[in-house]
């Protein structure tokens, strides 16, 4: 058996890589081949498209928890300052009706002196 020289083993290997480059251009355009890649790539899609549907409700979730949340507080703050002006009105109203009891009580003091007054008076012109 003869030792395969230089010629021969790079005939060898150019052999080696057209075989090579006609299986991977078989593989390449092989129609199952492409089949699959168009089947995974519409799955793919699919998924991605199942993934935006998702994050769009949750976005949407988001935004209408954000909505009862503001409502509910500016109802809240509503009834809060609601209370705080009949609050204020009830305190306004007890201090009108304390003015109005100190005034009557002021009067009946100054009628009480007036007479006092008056009968002193009346005690000195009697002498």
């Amino acid at each position: 058996m003869k030792t395969p020289d230089y010629t021969d083993r790079l005939s060898a290997a150019n052999a080696a890589k057209k075989a090579q480059l006609e299986r991977a251009r078989a593989i390449a355009e092989d129609p199952e081949r492409l089949r699959r890649l168009k089947a995974r790539s519409e799955i793919i899609a699919a998924r991605d498209a199942r993934a935006a549907e998702r994050d769009k409700a949750r976005r949407e979730a988001k935004e209408r928890e954000a909505a009862e949340l503001a409502a509910s507080q500016a109802a809240e703050a509503a009834a809060r300052e609601a209370a705080r002006k009949a609050e204020e009105e009830a305190r306004a109203a007890r201090l009108a009706e304390q003015a109005r009891k100190d005034a009557t009580a002021a009067a009946e003091r100054e009628a009480i002196l007036a007479a006092r007054r008056a009968g002193r008076k009346a005690k000195k012109r009697g002498r």
